[in-house]
């Protein structure tokens, strides 16, 4: 992995990186990580790293255990109920004030997004989805201007990634979640309800497969 280059400070660089390799599924529900691994990985101080780990672990991304032992948390039927709840009731919402207040820009840089979500798809590239797939909805859920429904879904976002990661390992890319035509259709067409609906849907679909891997 590319070490830090970033013109922001230290300690947001660092969290940031380590967010998305929770993620995006670079590091996988179960893996223990160490500072001085993470420092040696991301290319940050042991203070940057430390106080992004304990940042992680108060958004739920990772785990603090007894001895110190830092995890990524493994995904259960019962955490993915709750998860699915509350994205459940979250997007589609953010979708909803987003399509109210859509501009051409925000638009065009969706359409633009959904192509490399596509081209991802194609190629069997998992982690490019993953990365453009995050990238479309909170795209979309920054237009919505809702900041406290957007960190919670950031929040969610981070407890389900490692695991749709999982399936996407398991089944590869051709059957991934995927109803972002349907959304960008009704934000095209002014739709506010239709788009709340596709998003939810989309959701569904992920968090649907993620749920017969945990039953297998």
């Amino acid at each position: 992995m590319d070490k830090i280059i970033s013109k922001r400070p230290e300690h947001q660089a660092v969290y940031r990186q380590l967010r998305d390799m929770i993620m995006f599924g670079i590091l996988v529900p179960g893996q223990a990580v160490t500072i001085q691994g993470l420092v040696e990985l991301i290319g940050g101080g042991m203070t940057p790293v430390r106080e992004a780990i304990r940042r992680l672990a108060a958004e739920g991304a990772l785990e603090i255990g007894r001895n110190r032992r830092v995890t990524v948390p493994e995904m259960t039927l019962e955490i993915l109920d709750e998860i699915s709840f509350a994205r459940l009731a979250i997007e589609p919402r953010l979708a909803e004030l987003a399509a109210r207040r859509m501009s051409d820009q925000c638009l065009t840089d969706l359409v633009a997004i959904d192509e490399e979500i596509d081209a991802a798809i194609s190629s069997g590239s998992v982690e490019r989805y993953l990365e453009f797939n995050y990238r479309f909805h909170f795209r979309l859920y920054e237009q919505a201007d809702a900041p406290v429904l957007s960190r919670m879904s950031q929040s969610l976002w981070l407890q389900s990634g490692p695991a749709l990661r999982i399936v996407c390992g398991r089944y590869g890319t051709a059957n991934l979640p995927d109803k972002h035509d349907e959304a960008l259709c009704a934000l095209r067409e002014g739709d506010p309800a239709r788009a709340a609906r596709a998003i939810g849907d989309d959701i569904r679909q992920g968090l649907g497969q993620v749920r017969l891997t945990l039953s297998d």
